[in-house]
């Protein structure tokens, strides 16, 4: 699951909204917005310590939260490998 996805899933979970996340964490809401709109493959990287803190507010594994940050390779990434 890609980190757009994991932290939308968690916001909806929990009833929170970005603005809401944004005064728990410290983390300004643009860049909340951005990584629940493009995960970790935007423009807008997350730190490790703006993981660790999504991860708390929302009640996730921070390993499941780094591994969904991780850049995620597709067969369109890789043309000409057997899919």
């Amino acid at each position: 699951m890609y980190l757009a996805e994991l932290l939308a899933d968690a916001m909806r979970e929990h009833h929170l909204s970005v603005e809401a996340i944004a005064y728990a964490t410290g983390i300004r809401a643009p860049r909340i917005k951005a990584f629940t709109e493009d995960g970790a493959a935007g423009p807008i990287q997350p730190t490790r310590e703006e993981l660790t803190e999504l991860a708390q507010v929302l009640r996730l594994p921070l390993g499941k939260v780094l591994a969904a940050s991780r850049p995620h390779h597709t067969a369109a990434d890789h043309p000409g490998l057997p899919v």
